[in-house]
């Protein structure tokens, strides 16, 4: 923060040529003036970081300074000199906005103490303003990049949504997009300036997900050793995303149910219910309702969960947002690395927009650093990408298909490449899915969303692996 531009109001001539001799040996730069009317002039014309003035003067006074100052740029922070006996109209100053005050005769080592501090907290309330800006433009569904018609309706659906208080259930399989959309739904909705709170559902151990929730009071079981403000009490006010909510046990399924129903929490360890105002958005990549009908997910908490439900596509479903992804992917990591953005090649770009992405939009992105940090062109190459990338291409180039001229029905055929696929490796998920270049859990996604379960005579015994 040194050579930052500090304006030293005094009517006191010494004393003001001793402030900025100090001032500056910390490396600052610094303007001076006689006057309170003096100084707000110099202050509009120069708009220092930081005003230090003394409180009693001639014609318009510190406190009067201060007030003006405030009116203009109610960020600037400014530092009253004051004498023993006006303590009293500094701390009144304090009131309408002073950053600190100093004490006559000065002591060297405070006032620069004081300056440091009042300089970082400026600094401080300009990058929480910069990052408020860029969440506001960052997360305005304009600004998403998308391009395909079923994006647009995804965006459409949720701009809608943002503005009400309902609960919202984002449902797709990992890495399509959920917590940007839950996070979008937050910055647009009244919300906006209140906290947004992430909890992963499945990453928290189950002996602890209670109080990480809830919250808990010093003593109530061993090793709480301190007081704790659960995710729902922090985030009053504002939002919490429930990421993998299927992943909650049942027990907390009623908990949970119960924070909707009656807007309040039970905190471990405190004798009442503590009222709490948020709005709740969940997330999960698989099918609630084959969970209801196996019995591990609660039906009421479902239907609570999912007054609005906004179902985000693979991005195999939406190829034509691959291209607008990748330049966005490109420029994002170009500019992390400070390198310029290569083009890509013909052939690579066929490859990217006919793999396809188990991993979804994070793959991508992922591929895109990968090409950017190892390519040693201005040009992405087929041979920049990944192998397992370039494999899979050519084994979907060995595959005939003959389309029929009355058209097909999509979701038809990925079911019965499924079920072909299963019953070739004997239900085994880890070889079937090895098989069809994507993860056990998005091939588990599948299953569930077809409703795909292995026959009896094929289900595993004990321990064997369970599909």
């Amino acid at each position: 923060m040194a050579n930052e531009l500090i304006l030293v109001v005094d009517d006191d001539a010494s004393q003001r040529r001793l402030v900025e001799f100090w001032l500056k040996e910390e490396g600052y730069s610094v303007v001076t003036a006689p006057d309170g009317q003096s100084g707000l002039q110099t202050f509009t014309e120069k708009m220092p970081a930081l005003v230090i003035a003394d409180i009693r003067m001639p014609g318009l006074t510190g406190l009067d300074l201060l007030g003006r100052i405030k009116a203009l740029n109610a960020d600037t922070p400014v530092i009253l000199i004051t004498a023993f006996g006006t303590v009293g109209d500094a701390v009144d100053a304090m009131k309408l906005g002073a950053a600190d005050y100093v004490l006559k005769p000065l002591n060297t080592e405070e006032l620069k103490v004081n300056v440091r501090r009042a300089l970082e907290h400026r600094q401080l309330l300009d990058e929480n303003r910069y990052l408020r800006d860029f969440s506001d433009t960052a997360f305005r569904f304009e600004n998403l990049v998308a391009g395909s018609r079923r994006m647009r309706d995804v965006f459409s659906l949720a701009a809608q949504v943002a503005r009400r208080e309902s609960t919202v259930l984002v449902t797709g399989e990992s890495g399509t997009g959920k917590e940007l959309i839950a996070k979008a739904i937050h910055q647009n909705s009244l919300r906006a300036s209140k906290p947004f709170i992430t909890v992963n559902c499945g990453a928290i151990p189950e002996t602890l997900i209670e109080s990480e929730l809830f919250g808990h009071r010093k003593g109530s079981f061993t090793g709480a050793f301190a007081d704790r403000v659960g995710k729902f009490e922090a985030a009053n006010e504002g939002t919490v995303f429930l990421d993998e909510v299927g992943e909650l046990p049942i027990n907390l399924q009623v908990r949970l149910l119960r924070v909707i129903q009656e807007r309040e929490i039970d905190k471990i360890g405190f004798p009442k219910p503590i009222a709490v105002n948020v709005r709740i958005i969940a997330a999960t990549n698989r099918n609630l309702r084959t969970h209801i009908e196996d019995g591990q997910f609660r039906e009421d908490l479902f239907y609570r969960l999912s007054v609005v439900t906004v179902e985000l596509p693979p991005l195999r479903e939406r190829r034509d947002d691959i291209p607008l992804l990748l330049t966005h992917f490109l420029k994002k990591h170009c500019t992390r690395y400070q390198l310029a953005v290569p083009s890509v090649s013909d052939d690579a770009l066929e490859i990217l927009t006919r793999y396809d992405w188990p991993g979804n939009v994070r793959e991508l992105e992922n591929v895109v650093e990968h090409a950017v940090v190892l390519g040693a062109s201005e040009t992405i190459r087929v041979e920049d990408l990944p192998a397992h990338m370039r494999n899979a291409t050519s084994r979907i180039s060995s595959i005939s298909l003959k389309l029929p001229d009355e058209g097909i029905d999509l979701e038809g055929v990925e079911k019965e490449i499924l079920l072909q696929a299963l019953e070739k490796h004997q239900w085994n998920q880890t070889r079937t899915a090895r098989y069809l270049n994507i993860s056990r859990k998005t091939l588990i996604y599948r299953m569930e969303k077809f409703s795909l379960v292995p026959p009896a005579s094929s289900r595993p015994g004990v321990g064997e692996e369970s599909p």
